[in-house]
């Protein structure tokens, strides 16, 4: 492409983008939602300023159905998707080296990866009609009939190994993991591979995981692009084709997982680290992500601790202290009560001072709550932000997937402001005072002498 043609592209991405914003500034985001006969489920919202497509595909497959002695297998299974598909009919088989190349052909993107709660597969494309044609039936392939090379699976063991034994090495990673078991105890949001859940797996495991868990019946497919419903429609049967349609024994409702246990008492855990800063991390079970509490705990929390150098945690433990750079809370929902969290580091020798002056503010703000100028100053500045969480295709994706996993309403982005500016100052001392104990809390300190 010359460089006339180049600028030109740009240059008209640019105002297609600047396009995209205004319209979803001013107006709302109609998301269409339906159900294919073989069950997939799909959302849409129609964006035709520029001739782009952004897909994502979610599946129950995430890290909570890794088992307890494979923590881990979800994650790496969706690595391997990448390394390979099989060969079909007259279809040769690919490497990861040909797949990389037929992606950079089409000028297109395709990704897996696996979270705590779900195992994703991510699709960008432009929109017109040969392009999208080969990027869907390449993602399908890719989808439906990965290889899970051997030799690339016992090439990649040693690499995630030697990454564990380097990250075993940091301080943050053996306070992070410590964190992670207090809290969550047994759940399998505590999981943690290792290099010994990382020698129990074989590709035959992923296999088995792959098969039990990813067919057409359990996707959840968001789609934000340049495609009206029935061009929508096609292109996640397309996307589907290479699965096995299953029997009813395939769709049948996936075991329960267990919740999160909620902390019975304070847990404390001192970990000698020979490092220059002591990392310290305080929390507990917060919060599900469909929790009624949601907003009020958004907008709590941006006080607390989520609004960077305004928050009350930075005031007193970094402005008025002087004991840490960076000082934060938040939480993480999940289809689980994902964990509260504050974390900051600090010299070894102040660490017990920073650590009783989070505690006296985190406990303070439960029994009180913001006053009147930090909830409107919370408020003003989620609200004014909003327009940021959905100035581009992918942003919007992130949060029309967001509400296809959590089974959040279609109107969710819509009223998103509304329920912000109507969170009261009550709301949130209710809100904080149901979700944390501050009396009951995980607190671990990594740093210090030996």
């Amino acid at each position: 492409m010359n460089t006339l043609k180049k600028i030109a592209v740009k240059d008209l991405l640019t105002l297609a983008c600047a396009i995209f914003s205004l319209n979803f500034a001013h107006a709302g985001i109609p998301i269409q939602h339906w159900s294919q006969p073989g069950g997939a489920k799909v959302w849409l919202v129609e964006s035709p300023a520029i001739p782009m497509v952004d897909v994502q595909i979610d599946f129950d497959a995430g890290g909570r159905r890794d088992p307890a002695d494979q923590a881990g297998l979800a994650s790496v299974t969706a690595g391997m998707l990448s390394k390979g598909v099989a060969a079909r009919g007259s279809e040769a088989a690919l490497d990861e080296n040909q797949l990389g190349e037929a992606w950079a052909d089409l000028g297109a993107s395709f990704s897996a990866s696996a979270g705590s709660d779900r195992m994703s597969f991510s699709l960008r494309s432009l929109s017109y009609p040969d392009l999208l044609e080969r990027a869907a039936m390449l993602a399908a392939r890719q989808i439906g009939e990965p290889s899970f090379p051997e030799p690339i699976w016992q090439r990649d063991r040693e690499r995630l190994s030697a990454a564990i034994r380097e990250a075993n090495t940091r301080p943050a990673t053996v306070a992070g993991r410590a964190f992670s078991k207090g809290v969550y105890g047994d759940h399998p949001y505590g999981f943690e591979m290792t290099e010994a859940t990382l020698a129990r797996m074989d590709v035959a495991d992923m296999r088995k995981l792959y098969a039990r868990l990813i067919a057409p019946c359990r996707a959840k497919v968001s789609i934000v692009g340049a495609l009206d419903r029935a061009q929508a429609d096609v292109l996640v049967t397309k996307l589907l084709s290479r699965l096995p349609a299953g029997d009813a024994t395939a769709c049948a409702p996936l075991p329960s997982v267990p919740e999160v246990a909620p902390l019975t008492a304070s847990q404390e855990r001192r970990i000698p680290f020979d490092s220059a800063q002591a990392h310290v991390f305080i929390g507990q079970p917060g919060h599900k992500r469909d929790d009624p509490d949601f907003f009020a705990l958004l907008v709590g929390n941006y006080t607390l601790g989520g609004g960077g150098f305004v928050s009350r945690l930075t005031t007193e433990v970094r402005e008025k202290r002087g004991l840490s750079y960076s000082v934060y809370s938040y939480f993480s929902p999940g289809l689980h009560a994902g964990a509260f969290m504050v974390g900051l580091q600090t010299r070894p020798d102040q660490a017990e001072r920073a650590l009783q002056v989070s505690r006296e503010e985190v406990a303070r703000f439960v029994a009180e709550g913001p006053t009147p100028q930090e909830l409107k100053a919370a408020k003003d500045n989620l609200i004014g932000g909003f327009a940021l969480r959905i100035d581009s295709n992918r942003k919007l994706l992130d949060n029309v997937a967001n509400i296809a996993w959590n089974n959040l309403p279609l109107d969710y982005l819509d009223s998103w402001t509304r329920q912000v500016e109507r969170v009261t100052a009550a709301d949130v001392r209710a809100a904080f005072a149901r979700k944390l104990q501050p009396e009951r809390m995980v607190t671990v300190v990594v740093g210090g002498a030996t």
